[in-house]
């Protein structure tokens, strides 16, 4: 055992370290840019409007009136441009699906069955496994898109050049690659056989899992090869027609619960979101008016609320996700029943038994309304346009200011004497003003004996007088 010895250091939080000298320059040359660059924005002239009277002073008096028409139809574009951006981010940002028919196929193949050992010699015996009677099943699905769909309503066609044949083949190649493939759209399958025919049905049990992309630390998208297919083939052994079901468990992106009958008669939906029941239970309490008065967290419950709740009279808003979690059921399996045949007669001419299903797919509006939004184009354009509106504001400021020295020499050439006398006593009160000694209202002037008289009963030794003070000092600091 080793001991340490040495004084022991405090958890508590160490002491800051002192700035230097240039450190401290550099936090305050820092302030003072920023400060410099707040009084340059706060300069920066940002009305685009033209002055009044411009109209009268100018040779084109068109000229006014069109660019006012301009900045109409620049204000209504730009309400236009960000209410459809705004539209465009609350429809990306739902991801409303759609959904399409998912075709699947299901079929079986035997092998050497009794009526297929015709070469068989009858005086052999051959006992090996290899000629144990079995059958295979293979389960096939297929997006189907509305080209598929109004091809298997119209007639063939004749067939087109050889170059456009090879152009619409690498097409739909292309095409059918980046559709989702039959297991993006199930996280399990599992097959039930008649466990009542065998005596131990667990060779029997077929169950396929997607893979956990969260325990695999990849996103959901990208799956292993095993578990990106259309096509799921399995073999058993047996040598009679038999009966089975093919239950498919949907995989949901976010998940969908099957709601209990209390809650789906509250929410009117039977499956849904997490999300979207919790938004329909508190929709449901708005409509009808049962939120407290006073205790707006609370709200009433009548009868159906009585039976999501199980609480009460008296419901909690903030409980809202509690009270769905306890409705919130897995979906039920889509099930497809087979016939497996294992006869001769129906393998003379085999056919496989069809179903449509309707499955979720990503609305292709969504991808084609992302790259509107994250373009960088935009923001190029942006950067340009703000550039052009500084612009505007600038030539706006000289028109003013022409605008203005235009009014002083026009008025000096109609009266000058009395322009001249009207100036210069503007210009005295702008120096009043400026020195502090600007009259007061009600005749008081500031150069009154009152005002020059200091001590206790003077003017600057009131409250109002010690405030001024201390704001004006505080301004300076």
């Amino acid at each position: 055992m080793v001991f340490l010895s040495g004084p022991m250091m405090s958890s508590g939080p160490h002491p800051s370290v002192p700035l230097t000298q240039a450190q401290i320059a550099q936090q305050q040359q820092a302030q003072a840019q920023a400060s410099e660059l707040a009084k340059r924005r706060s300069r920066k002239p940002t009305d685009k409007n033209i002055p009044e009277g411009v109209e009268d002073s100018i040779v084109d008096v068109d000229g006014v009136q069109r660019y006012k028409d301009l900045r109409d139809v620049e204000r209504r574009l730009d309400a236009t441009i960000t209410r459809k951006r705004l539209d465009i981010v609350d429809y990306t940002s739902r991801g409303s699906k759609r959904y399409k028919t998912l075709r699947i196929w299901i079929s079986n193949t035997v092998e050497d069955q009794i009526w297929q050992s015709n070469g068989l010699n009858s005086d052999s015996f051959d006992f090996t496994p290899s000629m144990e009677a079995s059958y295979r099943v293979k389960i096939e699905g297929r997006l189907l898109d509305n080209e598929d769909e109004e091809a298997e309503q119209s007639t063939a066609q004749d067939a087109a050049n050889e170059e456009g044949k090879d152009s619409n083949d690498s097409a739909s190649k292309q095409k059918s690659a980046e559709k989702p493939r039959f297991s993006h759209f199930f996280k399990s399958l599992t097959v039930d056989f008649d466990r009542s025919r065998f005596r131990t049905g667990n060779e029997h049990t077929v169950e396929w899992k997607k893979p956990d992309a969260s325990a695999r630390n990849q996103p959901a998208a990208s799956l292993p090869a095993v578990a990106d297919f259309d096509e799921l083939t399995f073999k058993r052994n047996g040598d009679e027609n038999q009966n089975i079901t093919i239950n498919l468990f949907r995989q949901e992106s976010p998940e969908r619960y099957q709601l209990s009958p209390e809650l789906a008669d509250v929410v009117d939906m039977k499956d849904a979101t997490h999300q979207e029941a919790v938004m329909g239970l508190w929709e449901y309490i708005k409509l009808l008016g049962l939120q407290e008065d006073e205790e707006k967290r609370n709200f009433r419950c009548n009868e159906p609320l009585k039976k999501v709740i199980r609480q009460g009279d008296i419901g909690h808003i903030p409980l809202l996700n509690d009270y769905v979690q306890q409705h919130l059921r897995p979906l039920e399996p889509t099930r497809l029943q087979y016939t497996i045949r294992v006869d001769q007669e129906f393998h003379k001419d085999p056919q496989p038994t069809i179903y449509d299903i309707q499955v979720p797919v990503e609305d292709p509006l969504r991808d084609s309304l992302l790259p509107l939004l994250n373009n960088p184009q935009y923001i190029a354009m942006l950067k340009e346009v703000t550039g052009l509106d500084d612009q505007l504001a600038r030539v706006v400021q000289a028109i003013a200011v022409s605008k203005a020295k235009h009014s002083f020499f026009e008025s000096l050439s109609k009266d000058p004497a009395n322009f001249i006398k009207h100036w210069l006593s503007s210009q005295k009160r702008d120096l009043e003003v400026i020195m502090g000694e600007a009259p007061r209202g009600g005749g008081e002037h500031a150069s009154g004996d009152e005002w020059r008289r200091g001590g206790k009963d003077s003017v600057w030794a009131t409250e109002n007088a010690r405030e001024s003070v201390n704001v004006l000092l505080s301004k300076q600091r």
